[in-house]
């Protein structure tokens, strides 16, 4: 079981090292998946020397963002360098994503952000880290499948985000929809590693988090509901093609985003939360 991290105003050393200490220790957490951009000048490499003192491997971000500008292009050279520099960053990085749904959001053609990732992978080639882009299957559906994209990756990197379903009722009785998506990671992934990246289900809605199903539940209930579903399924990842499935609880705190953190805004604990690391 793994962690996404959003990142806000870029925080420090200290916090990002309490924070993580945090999802290792008390959660038994082994990766971090970040979200969002900090542009403050050596700020992945606070991430890096946090991750690396707290024991937690890194799934890295490009982020595109939502204005359609060229940030992405500095803060992907930014992390190369980083990740040249930091002596600890090859042993702490697991994987570099493009993302947040590129496919989706359409902000490369697939070809072009095809030729990013293999791009990439030549750049980190030599520290050993894979590349990946950070995606729902819809996103590479829309595409033809994407292929090329398929076939670059050295992971998936898939989005789960069930209660955005038309099918939606409760988290309980999500898996069929669980299930069809990541049958389509496993049945087009080339048998390559997958992992849930951004996933969850929201205690609460907000402007940008609205069902498309007027069944679906949002409440503590149902995400607490979501996350003891995937961990009555920990015998049947442990057997999907690749190595099985690892999986990420969407977001640290409410603090963050709005309904899907493990902590609400206060920093209190809204359910009980110990999913296994083994079955």
């Amino acid at each position: 079981m793994f962690f996404l991290f959003i990142l806000l105003a870029g925080q420090d050393l200290n916090q990002l090292l309490r924070e993580f200490t945090d999802i290792r220790q008390r959660f038994k957490g082994r990766y971090v998946r970040i979200y969002g951009a900090c542009d403050n000048n050596g700020f992945y490499d606070d991430v890096i020397n946090a991750a690396w003192e707290a024991g937690l491997g890194v799934h890295a971000l490009i982020w595109f963002g939502f204005d359609g500008g060229d940030e992405w292009k500095t803060r992907r050279d930014t992390l190369f360098a980083t990740l040249h520099t930091n002596p600890k960053a090859k042993f702490v990085t697991r994987v570099v994503q493009f993302g947040s749904e590129p496919l989706y959001d359409g902000v490369l053609s697939h070809s072009e952000l095809a030729a990013q990732v293999v791009a990439a992978k030549e750049n980190l080639s030599s520290l050993g880290i894979p590349v990946s882009i950070s995606e729902m299957a819809y996103g590479y559906q829309e595409r033809g499948g994407a292929d090329d994209i398929l076939g670059a990756v050295d992971l998936i990197d898939g989005h789960m985000l069930p209660f955005f379903s038309q099918q939606a009722s409760t988290a309980s009785a999500s898996w069929p929809i669980v299930l069809a998506d990541l049958d389509w990671f496993v049945e087009n992934g080339q048998g390559k590693k997958i992992y849930l990246t951004e996933n969850g289900w929201p205690s609460v809605t907000s402007e940008g988090v609205q069902p498309n199903s007027p069944n679906a539940v949002a409440d503590i209930q149902n995400e607490s509901d979501y996350y003891k579903l995937l961990d009555s399924k920990c015998a049947y990842f442990k057997t999907v093609p690749g190595g099985g499935v690892g999986w990420f609880a969407h977001i640290y705190s409410d603090a963050m985003e709005p309904g899907y953190g493990i902590y609400n805004d206060y920093g209190n604990p809204k359910f009980l939360f110990n999913p296994a690391t083994s079955c």
